[in-house]
């Protein structure tokens, strides 16, 4: 049975009670030899058809990944696949799970666009050669479900965080419920620049959070409050412009973001997290930015 809250009136659980699970050490990256903006798919590209450096876009993309091994993360890299020029932003086909057993499961998307549904057979395809139990959702029960760019996990623990409005259905995170045996704290999204929930809340550790508190509605601002001691707020230009809050913890103390987020940066590190600011501007013209161009795993 799912354990899906839409309200804080429906939780019926404390975060101390929730079975811990492991940071993610693996991360996986998709080569962008293919990137480039080629459709327009949401707001973030338009007027950006055919305008990627892709010398510049392969240089943003190598110094992201050094960083990932700079925190002595364990990182994967595929080919990407020509005709898949989003396959970059691998954080979106599928959700990666470590139940309380070590068992490793992985939940694959259903893309929304017609442009992007290639790309879960290309990533299901590299996960079934590492171990991984490989889950569907049931098609006649949902369509649309974007992986983690719509479902974060909680720092640290069994509970996940789920966007839904734009690019994955309240129907599928019940699925994801079902299929995993964990709670889902459902948010609604509201902006469609906003259009996955990576886009808008980025969680840090266990008790911080940062989000754009505008793509929310006021009960999903509950719920985030509700679960965070912790809450820093991106302005909008940061947050829209410069995808900030499209930024990555994978420890809970280091911040991986798109750089020249000032404020958001000084909010940061008064928080005492360690900020290193990377140039993703060729991948912000497709919508993406340093969380969607990875995939944390165990």
């Amino acid at each position: 049975m799912s354990r899906i809250y839409t309200s804080v009136d429906e939780i019926d659980f404390k975060l101390s009670n929730l079975p811990a699970m492991p940071a993610p050490d693996r991360v996986l990256m998709v080569k962008p030899t293919y990137f480039d903006v080629e459709y327009v798919i949401n707001p973030h590209m338009k007027g950006q058809i055919g305008d990627v450096d892709k010398i510049q876009a392969q240089n943003e993309w190598e110094r992201l990944m050094d960083g990932f091994q700079e925190l002595s993360l364990d990182v994967q890299v595929i080919e990407g696949e020509k005709g898949l020029p989003d396959m970059v932003f691998c954080a979106n086909q599928s959700l990666p799970y470590v139940d309380k057993a070590g068992n490793k499961k992985i939940v694959m998307g259903l893309m929304r666009t017609p442009q992007r549904k290639p790309e879960v057979e290309a990533i299901e395809k590299w996960f079934r050669k590492q171990d991984y139990e490989i889950l569907h959702l049931d098609t006649e029960r949902t369509q649309y479900f974007e992986g983690m760019g719509d479902a974060l996990w909680h720092f640290k623990r069994q509970l996940l965080w789920g966007g839904f409005g734009f690019r994955s259905s309240i129907t599928a995170l019940e699925q994801v419920s079902d299929s995993l045996d964990v709670p889902v704290l459902a948010l609604e999204l509201t902006e469609e620049a906003f259009y996955h929930l990576d886009t808008c809340m980025c969680i840090l550790n266990e008790s911080t959070v940062l989000i754009y508190p505008d793509a929310f509605t006021e009960e999903g601002l509950k719920l985030i409050h509700k679960l965070f001691d912790n809450v820093i707020v991106a302005t909008r230009y940061e947050a829209e412009k410069l995808l900030a809050v499209n930024a990555t913890c994978p420890d809970g103390k280091n911040v991986f973001i798109q750089q020249g987020c000032t404020d958001v940066n000084k909010n940061l590190r008064d928080a005492g997290f360690a900020v290193h600011e990377f140039s993703t501007y060729e991948f912000l013209k497709s919508g993406g930015s340093v969380f969607c161009m990875k995939l944390l795993f165990w």
